[in-house]
């Protein structure tokens, strides 16, 4: 250790958490907190974020699944009960309802008998990369930028230690993203909510430098962990040109990049799940290693978040790679190891001149917004993920247990699947369902309304809506409710889906497997007598994550199919009568969320309903193996989890259900 340098102090230790019900996080939280986590990450169930009540027909089978359903202040409460916020650094993974969220929060803390004003903790509150990547917006970019710098503005006043925005490019790199362009949209979303604070007239200039000290990062570490570390860097050196110059801060602790960082969750794989522990520790050295771009705060996922949700002692091995890091290491002692290295600099002004070129090429395009609502960010990032799914098909980038070293010893980890993953009781979504209605019936009827009423005079008018949320929140209004009343005054958007601007995902010379599946997606079209196969891809439900069925439908198209996508977020029974609208000879339906179980059989009953019982279904997700027996059990057609990493084998195997189904080909083995 350098003679009297000071040791590092650690970074916040956090678990991505949440699940089932309010008491059952609860409990997660307080285990967590006991095993030295210094810090909660929440995660909320999809009808939370999206805002809707777990009684809505959109919520059903995703209440409890992907996080914790928070419908109202009594459900805040049970979440943080026996936790005193006043002490507690939470970091809520929340968007479109981020302000809600935040004002169910603050009205607990003062239940407690906290202030405000002491409150520490972040809301992401970016609802940019929810158009581009998640999917959890609910209304159209103008008003949920408003709803962001309402909350800016109101923290910076009432709750000046809250991070009131985590610029989010963690799913950007999830969906598609490469270094350049998760530095380039991460920090032109940061520039646009910036601007608008600034514009909105809400925080004086006196006041801007905090607004600007306050916005935090949220980023993604992938395993390529030198060029990550870079990117670090980049940011860094980006973000301190932009304070200063474009916003003229001259305080350098309000010019400091702050980011926390979950690591790449894309890259972890179902085969040789074991591989996903080195994977997950060269990422967190990605963001740990320089002293001078270092996380704050540092969530790691599980091995086995491939396979399904982990388990709480998969959350504490992850929690405990953190503390061996931290504490047994020398990591902490010695000051930044990479000062001064040409290899790395001429690294970090590579990508921060790329990052630079590309945020112009935003400006040129309208604005962040404008290039949002264009579609030019989504295409940019679909066809970006083509490639990145290209070079793994073909070998050109290798992952190991995957394309390359596939043979293997049984794994201990997993000889019993069904235990390898925390499942979640499918009878949690009537229990939150009847609860929520025994909320609604203790409640003064007349004050709620009273309250949504005034909520949405606000949002038709220009005055800051949190002082209304929070009335709304004290009254016992409903998550479903509050964005009820500001759909009815800001409407609903569909973000672009970006498929249809990308390009060929790969070329098909003669000979290759694009080639040949060509061959046979032609051929079955003339065997039926239709000119093209179509294909319709799903969203059913509430899973926003999209990049899987994207990539699907473009190389589906490039195969020759006719493909039918509509984007995501629809009901089974939109699905259907899209299907039966286009007279598609197959649906694919992806989910990610878990609800496959109960969203997939619903489909297939109305299509049998419909009289297309024929029609061929075929399901892709973070789908368990006795789940996946079930589905085809129930009659779909093939199965697709992570270890299907090659989409043309993919569309191959969706022709040869479509010969099957039509009795084409009865000799070939089922797919």
């Amino acid at each position: 250790m350098t003679a009297g340098a000071p040791r590092d102090r650690p970074w916040l230790m956090r678990t991505y958490a949440g699940h089932s019900t309010a008491e059952a996080s609860n409990a997660l939280y307080l285990r967590n907190l006991a095993k030295g986590q210094t810090g909660l990450s929440v995660a909320f169930d999809l009808p939370t974020q999206t805002g809707y009540d777990p009684d809505h027909p959109l919520a059903r089978g995703e209440v409890g699944r992907v996080g914790v359903p928070v419908s109202h202040l009594g459900d805040m409460r049970r979440l943080f009960e026996g936790i005193p916020l006043e002490r507690t650094n939470t970091s809520m993974t929340i968007n479109a309802t981020a302000l809600w969220m935040f004002a169910l929060y603050q009205v607990v803390a003062e239940e407690q008998g906290g202030a405000p004003a002491r409150l520490q903790g972040t809301t992401q509150n970016d609802i940019v990369k929810e158009y581009l990547s998640r999917g959890t917006y609910v209304f159209p970019p103008a008003p949920s930028l408003r709803l962001t710098t309402d909350l800016i503005a109101y923290t910076v006043r009432s709750a000046p230690r809250w991070n009131p925005v985590n610029i989010c490019s963690y799913h950007l790199q999830e969906a598609g993203a490469t270094p350049v362009q998760e530095i380039a949209y991460a920090l032109s979303t940061a520039v646009a909510v910036l601007d608008a604070v600034r514009a909105g007239g809400q925080v004086s200039e006196d006041d801007f430098g905090e607004v600007v000290g306050r916005v935090s990062f949220f980023v993604n570490a992938g395993v390529r962990f030198v060029e990550e570390m870079c990117k670090m860097r980049a940011f860094t050196r980006l973000w301190d040109g932009i304070t200063r110059e474009r916003y003229g801060i001259e305080d350098a602790r309000q010019r400091r990049f702050r980011y926390g960082v979950q690591v790449n969750s894309l890259g972890l794989t179902e085969a040789q799940p074991e591989n996903n522990v080195q994977r997950i520790v060269l990422e967190m050295l990605a963001v740990t290693l320089s002293k001078d771009a270092r996380a704050r705060a540092v969530q790691l996922p599980a091995w086995n978040e491939a396979l399904g949700l982990p388990r709480p002692w998969d959350q504490q091995w992850s929690l405990r790679i953190q503390q061996v890091l931290a504490h047994e290491s020398d990591l902490l002692e010695y000051p930044d190891l990479f000062e001064g290295s040409p290899v790395v600099e001429a690294k970090v002004t590579e990508l921060a001149e790329g990052a630079r070129a590309e945020m112009e090429r935003v400006e040129r395009e309208g604005g962040l917004l404008a290039a949002v609502e264009s579609g030019y960010l989504k295409g940019r990032l679909v066809a970006s993920h083509a490639e990145r799914r290209a070079a793994v098909e073909s070998g050109a980038a290798k992952v190991v247990g995957v394309n390359c070293y596939e043979q293997t010893e049984p794994s201990p980890l997993t000889a019993d699947l069904s235990t390898a993953v925390l499942t979640v009781d499918p009878e949690t979504e009537a229990g939150v369902v009847s609860a929520l209605a025994r909320w609604r019936a203790g409640r003064d009827d007349a004050r709620v309304r009273e309250t949504l009423a005034a909520l949405e005079k606000a949002a038709a008018g220009t005055e800051n809506l949190m002082d209304a949320s929070l009335r709304c929140a004290r009254a016992g209004v409903t998550t479903g409710e509050w964005a009820g009343a500001l759909r009815a005054v800001f409407g609903e958007f569909r973000a672009p889906t970006g498929v249809g601007g990308a390009p060929v995902g790969e070329a098909a010379p003669a000979g290759s497997p694009l080639a040949a599946v060509r061959v046979r997606v032609d051929r079955t079209a003339a065997d039926l007598g239709v000119g093209r196969l179509r294909l319709l891809v799903g969203k059913p439900g509430l899973d926003g994550h999209s990049n899987g069925a994207e990539q699907i439908a473009v190389r589906a198209r490039d195969a020759g199919f006719e493909v039918v996508y509509q984007g995501i977020r629809l009901t089974p029974e939109q699905i259907v009568s899209a299907a039966l609208a286009e007279d598609v000879h197959c649906v694919g339906l992806s989910v990610l969320s878990g609800a496959h179980t109960a969203l997939v059989p619903d489909v297939l009953e109305r299509l049998r309903g419909a009289g297309a019982g024929d029609v061929p279904v075929v399901v892709g997700g973070i789908i368990p193996a006795a789940d996946a027996d079930a589905l085809r059990a129930a009659g779909v057609a093939a199965v697709f989890t992570p270890k299907d990493f090659g989409i043309t084998e993919i569309i191959g195997r969706i022709v040869t259900c479509v010969r099957q189904a039509n009795r084409l080909d009865p000799q070939e083995v089922p797919a």
